[in-house]
């Protein structure tokens, strides 16, 4: 076998960086005392998603916050596939730009591996809902984790993907 054998790289479909699954979540503190207001919650997150979101439940007792193990303390959605693509689409496309004072999605936050995490304050920003009807705003984080191994090699891969990241101000790197 041949030294130049060695140095020719095969790259697969497989290794390269994609996107494996968006997480979306919501906490609801009020959860435990009133119902009602989960089933709003969970009808308008599965609006935004597409599909319904799990009941995340307390894992142990905190007496601090008058919680109980196995109260409802908030909302999961875990996409993949289409609804996935769909959704980043939208997100980056749709949801973004109507921030206000949005200057790009800040480069911090990525988690050392790979994936990204963003918050939105304000869950009203998506179009399928209707303020009108919306009894109370409430914040998401979105997680998107992908096969990527560093940093760099997924921001470049989200970026392909058209999420508008921020552009470092004179004197950053």
């Amino acid at each position: 076998m041949s030294g130049g054998n060695l140095k020719m790289k095969k790259e697969s479909i497989l290794a390269k960086p994609r996107v494996l699954k968006v997480v979306v979540n919501t906490g609801v503190k009020e959860a435990a005392k009133d119902e009602g207001l989960l089933a709003k919650i969970s009808e308008e997150l599965a609006k935004i998603t597409g599909q319904k979101p799990k009941v995340c439940r307390a894992k142990k007792s905190i007496a601090g916050f008058k919680l109980t193990k196995g109260d409802p303390i908030g909302l999961k959605v875990t996409l993949r596939g289409k609804r996935m693509m769909d959704f980043l689409k939208k997100l980056f496309l749709i949801v973004l730009p109507r921030v206000k004072d949005f200057r790009g999605l800040s480069p911090k936050g990525f988690d050392g591996r790979g994936n990204y995490t963003l918050g939105i304050r304000e869950h009203s920003i998506f179009p399928e809902i209707d303020f009108s009807k919306t009894e109370r705003n409430f914040g998401l984080e979105i997680t998107l984790v992908t096969n990527a191994k560093t940093d760099e090699e997924a921001k470049s891969l989200l970026e392909s993907l058209g999420a508008p990241f921020a552009r470092p101000r004179k004197g950053e790197i």
